[in-house]
């Protein structure tokens, strides 16, 4: 039994990794600009996917991977600069609209694209399982919780100790006041954009030798790394990262101990006990009644 208990939880802290990237995505976009970007899992589908066809196209599997972060980064901004820019001035019941909007287009672009097909990247290293104390891990799962944990320091030391960081924080804060000490808040808000969708993209990359992608790869994990950034407390990028390893924890245990037939609607049920019991989530959001 003791060796189950270490499967169902490599399985979720591997699924929870990837959760807290797209958490952090949405912690991103909020604090800049009070909105919730539920475009934020289609980034994530863009990553995969274009990963998938410069691998067809004969780029060797190093270059291909930050090529495809690059590129979802690049439809992230042009996104920000033809549908965000323009509804600068709107409330955030309409920015949030937009996001949909944005979404849809994406994944109807991306079936036109790409097909309806499922495509799998190749493992990064070897495909034979590690066993460890009765339990087995691909190596490919270490790779997504060692590439999230260096994503997460990396996005730390960015905004600890560069001047866009600062600037992106000290927005997040009190957005009037940095405007007011000269700092470029329709920067921040473009850049956020672009930073926010290269962690999706990772975490597509990341996730594709195992779980696949798709045109429509991005609803569900979207939809999941929203819980996550509830659950954690929207805003919070420390909270994003809980977040999103408790819930890939409670799917992992869920699916392993009860049926996985629920696995999905785990997600769903955190959403609503969060909004109804503790709406600040488990740190405390940043400014969760702009919400």
């Amino acid at each position: 039994m003791g060796s189950a208990w270490l499967q169902f939880i490599a399985s979720g802290l591997t699924a929870g990794a990837i959760y807290a990237l797209v958490a952090l995505g949405f912690s991103i976009i909020y604090n800049a600009s009070g909105a919730i970007n539920f475009a934020q899992g289609e980034f994530v589908m863009i990553g995969g996917m274009s990963a998938v066809t410069l691998l067809a196209l004969g780029l060797p599997l190093w270059l291909a991977l930050p090529l495809a972060v690059l590129a979802s980064v690049l439809v992230a901004l042009i996104i920000e600069k033809l549908a965000i820019e323009p509804a600068r001035h709107a409330g955030t019941v309409t920015l949030i609209i937009i996001t949909i909007g944005v979404a849809l287009f994406l994944r109807g672009l991306a079936q036109l694209v790409w097909g309806k097909g499922v495509h799998r990247l190749p493992s990064f290293s070897s495909e034979q399982p590690i066993e460890w104390l009765g339990a087995t891990l691909l190596p490919q799962s270490l790779w997504v919780m060692g590439g999230a944990a260096l994503a997460v320091v990396a996005l730390s030391a960015f905004y600890g100790h560069t001047l866009l960081g600062k600037a992106m924080r000290a927005t997040s804060y009190n957005r009037v006041a940095a405007q007011l000490v000269g700092i470029n808040t329709r920067g921040v808000l473009f850049a956020s954009f672009g930073l926010a969708a290269g962690l999706g993209a990772l975490g597509g990359v990341l996730i594709a030798p195992i779980a696949f992608t798709s045109y429509d790869a991005g609803i569900m994990l979207g939809l999941k790394g929203f819980a996550a950034a509830m659950l954690g407390g929207l805003g919070s990028f420390a909270g994003a990262v809980l977040g999103g390893l408790v819930l890939g924890l409670l799917e992992g245990l869920g699916a392993g101990l009860v049926s996985s037939a629920y696995k999905d609607a785990i997600a769903f049920v955190v959403i609503l006990l969060v909004l109804f019991l503790m709406p600040q989530g488990l740190l405390g959001g940043r400014g969760s009644e702009r919400v």
